[in-house]
This record gives C-alpha cells, structure tokens and sequence, in this order.
C-alpha cells in the first residue's frame, strides 16, 4: 500500500513538475526565432541547451521531425542530425523509463488492450519492430514510447531499433531545415523522396513480420491439429 502511495505521489509530482517546465521554458515558442537568440553560436552552451530542449519537447509529445528541422537550421545538416537525433532518442528512454517505473499500474488499468496488442507486436522482435515503427509516418511517438515501457518487452533492443528507424526521418527534416549549398526547391523534393523511400521500407518490413507471424500461428495450429500417436 505504502508503495503504491508513494508512486502515485511520484508520478503526480512528476506530472506537476514537466507541466511547469514547459510553461516555463516556452517549449510553444521552439521556432527559428529561439535558434538564433538562445542556440545559435552558442558553442557548447547551445548544443547542451538544444539537448535538453529536444527530450523535454519529445516527452510533452512535440513532433521529433519539427526537432530535427530545427537542428539542421541550428547546427547544418551533418552535426544537426546527430543532435537532433541524440535529444529524440534521450527523450525516448525517459518517457520509457517514466511509464515503466511510475505510470505502469496507472496504464496498465486504463490501457489493457493496447498494452497487450504491444507486447504482442514487439515481444516477438523489439529490434525489428521498433524499426518498422519508427519508420512509419504514422501513430503518436510519445505514445509509442509510453506504452513500450507499460509492456514487457527488454529495453535495449527497443532503443537500438528506435535509434536506427528515428534516423531517416531525422536526416530527412534535418537536411530540409540546413542551409546547405543547395538550391531550396531541389533540398525539399530530395528530402520529401527520402521520406517516401523511409515510409516504403517500414511499410514493407511490416508486412513481411506479419506474414511471418501469420505463416508461425498456421503452424502452430496445425500442430495442434495433428494426432499424437
């Protein structure tokens, strides 16, 4: 009993405590305005700031693509990508580790279903499948990370597979965002066919686990069927 007080007073503390973070610091105002006053030629201070900023905004849910535009336009294309995917990746494993040591019981209560449809989908492979995932231009990334940490599935591999399906999209909107030597029109078609090309991939690689899912539940049950001599 006394455990479970003490975490429920731990998650409202945590709520209370982002909830006034975020008033603060304005995370409505992270536009090319904030770069260039609070980032831009900065040095280490603004790189730090950036990180810090980009898991705050990953952890109220802000969009991880909005991010990486904003460090291409901060830092060019090359060391933006890094810094942008480094912050999505940290906000990843908080709002994980948020949901699996605070909010578990609380979620498991209200999110049964999905917690279980989850654990379903990335037990069988968290690596691989939280690679097709994060290649998909769909689905909340916030919710995501949530719910993976309510499941039960290992840590690690769910990162390893985040990190690597984040990337494509972070080049994608980190090169549109740069100021690269490239003509603006040509920039924005090869990054919008970078970000087809990502999408194909991830829808691909989904329907190629579902078929083998579908193919190991037929023989599974035709094994059932089987008569034991």
């Amino acid at each position: 009993m006394l455990r479970t007080f003490a975490k429920s007073a731990l998650l409202m503390a945590a709520l209370v405590f982002l909830g006034l973070t975020v008033r603060h610091l304005g995370l409505d105002s992270l536009n090319e305005q904030w770069i260039d006053t609070a980032v831009r030629g900065q040095g280490l201070r603004g790189e730090i700031l950036f990180i810090a900023m980009g898991v705050l905004a990953m952890a109220v849910g802000l969009p991880r693509q909005v991010f990486a535009f904003l460090g291409g336009y901060a830092f060019g294309f090359v060391s933006g990508t890094a810094l942008a995917l480094l912050a999505t990746v940290l906000g990843c494993i908080a709002s994980f580790y948020y949901a699996r040591l605070l909010a578990r019981d609380l979620m498991k209560r209200r999110f049964a279903r999905r917690i279980a449809q989850v654990d379903t989908f990335l037990g069988r492979s968290p690596f691989n499948m939280a690679l097709v995932i994060r290649l998909l231009p769909v689905g909340s990334n916030l919710l995501t990370n949530l719910v993976a940490g309510v499941s039960h599935i290992a840590a690690l591999p769910f990162f390893a597979g985040s990190a690597l399906g984040f990337l494509p999209q972070t080049l994608i909107f980190a090169l549109a965002g740069s100021g690269v030597n490239v003509d603006p029109s040509l920039r924005l078609s090869v990054a919008a066919a970078l970000f087809v090309i990502s999408a194909v991939i991830g829808a691909r690689l989904y329907r190629q686990h579902r078929q083998a899912a579908q193919f190991e539940s037929a023989l599974a049950q035709d094994d059932q069927e089987q008569p034991h001599v």
